[in-house]
Order: C-alpha cells, then sequence, then structure tokens
C-alpha cells in the first residue's frame, strides 16, 4: 500500500477500501427512496473515502477502516441533503400512516396489520404496500422536521422556544425507553427485520434471503417499523421537552 519512497500509495488504497464504499452504500438504499441511484451515492462516498485518506495520519489498519466508515456515511448524507429526497406529498402520506397506526393501536391495544391500515386509510392494500415502498427514507425524525419551508413541520409545532434543541431531547431517557418498549411491540417480522438491518447490518438482498422475501416487500416492512416506532416517540418528544425545562429550572 505504499510507493517505493514511503508514501502511502493512494490508487492502492482506493481500490482495497471500494467495497467498503459500497457496502455502506448497500446499506443506506433501504432508508432512501427509490429515486436515490446507488451509483451517485458511491460517488459521494468515494469523496469522503478521498477526505478520510488526506485526514488521516496514522496508518490504514483498523482503525482508518472505522474513521473511513464515518466519513463516508457522512459525505453520503450531506450529498442527500442537497436534494429533496423524500417529496412533501409522500412525507404527508407517511403522517397519515403514522396517525392511523396511533389511532388503531390506541383502541385495538395492539399492532394494527396493513390491511386494518389500509382499510382505515381508505386505500386498497396494494396502494399502501406502494406507499410503504416509495417511503424509503423516512426516518424516525426527518430533517425537515428541524426547519420547515413554506410548511410548518412537527418540531416547529411543538418546539417554539429558541433554547429547545431537538437533537438534544432525542436524548432524553424516556425517549430511549419510549423506543426500546415501542420496538418490543413490533410485530414479530417486523423486529426481526429491524434486528437483521440495525444489529447485524444486512443489506436488503441478504435480509430478503433470510426472510424468505423479496427486496421490496423488506422495503415495505422497514418503512412500516419505521412508521410504528414514529408514532410512539413522536408523541413522548413534547414531554421530553417538558422535563429538561424543569430539570433546567430546578
Amino acid at each position: 500500500m505504499y510507493t517505493a519512497a514511503g508514501q502511502p500509495d493512494r490508487e492502492q488504497l482506493v481500490q482495497r477500501f471500494v467495497p467498503l464504499v459500497k457496502r455502506i452504500a448497500y446499506h443506506l438504499m433501504a432508508r432512501l427512496p427509490a429515486s436515490v441511484q446507488f451509483d451517485d451515492l458511491v460517488q459521494n462516498g468515494m469523496l469522503g473515502l478521498l477526505d478520510a485518506m488526506e485526514r488521516y495520519q496514522e496508518g490504514f489498519g483498523a482503525q482508518f477502516e472505522t474513521y473511513a466508515t464515518q466519513r463516508v456515511r457522512g459525505a453520503m448524507l450531506d450529498g442527500l441533503r442537497e436534494n429533496d429526497w423524500l417529496p412533501r406529498n409522500l412525507r404527508r402520506e407517511l403522517r397519515r400512516i403514522e396517525a392511523a397506526i396511533s389511532q388503531l393501536e390506541h383502541t385495538h391495544g395492539r399492532a394494527p396489520s396493513e390491511r386494518e391500515l389500509a382499510e382505515a386509510l381508505e386505500m386498497s392494500l396494494e396502494d399502501y404496500q406502494k406507499t410503504l415502498h416509495e417511503a424509503r427514507g423516512h426516518q424516525l425524525v426527518y430533517f425537515d422536521d428541524f426547519a420547515g419551508d413554506g410548511e410548518e413541520g412537527f418540531l416547529e409545532r411543538h418546539f417554539t422556544d429558541n433554547d429547545a434543541d431537538p437533537a438534544n431531547i432525542l436524548e432524553d431517557k424516556k425517549v430511549k425507553e419510549t423506543l426500546v418498549a415501542a420496538i418490543s411491540r413490533l410485530p414479530e417480522r417486523e423486529r426481526l427485520m429491524m434486528a437483521l438491518y440495525y444489529e447485524q447490518e444486512l443489506n436488503l438482498r441478504e435480509i430478503g434471503e433470510v426472510m424468505g422475501v423479496t427486496e421490496s416487500r423488506v422495503c415495505q416492512l422497514h418503512s412500516q417499523a419505521i412508521a410504528r416506532l414514529r408514532s410512539q416517540v413522536i408523541g413522548e418528544l413534547p414531554a421530553a421537552k417538558k422535563r429538561r425545562k424543569e430539570k433546567a429550572s430546578g
């Protein structure tokens, strides 16, 4: 990996870490809408890799791979932030789904099925699942929730003072407890999918092979699981803000 002069051989280093960039891109694709191209993620990730090589000074072993992973993922996210990667009309549909989940869970005391959600939303099951598939990119908190332009976002409606830092609120212990409890209440298949994706770090194809379903179905399950978790966690955020204010004043 070094030249005759003892300097790092950039070309060989790039070739060595290209699989890392592609692995991160594959993993990130499950969180992104279908309009995002894999090659665009890889291109941005390569910029992050080159930046990591420029900044890192202590060799290119395991520690560098950890550092490079952060820089590559960050470069991919920076590229996504430059575009409106989740259209507002789809975002509204997802909030409708979250509201329906919350209402049905309150009514029945359990997680609603896909068919029950489709009926509550007056959609066919096929259209509901299509919305889930298009919803790749649906996160526990949207970037746009922090600052909407033209449309008031959730955090704008509920956190109006300048001292409320949403990132800090999300670190609140009760919010974490709410999230853990919400994950435990997910239907078994969705809980398995989340474990394979977030704990085992498998990509969509690998998860599909384990679960015996298509990549498209994995996307649907992921979007639905995230919607269920958001419906639980978002309801806890105002209480988290109140606790932080009480702690600060006390």
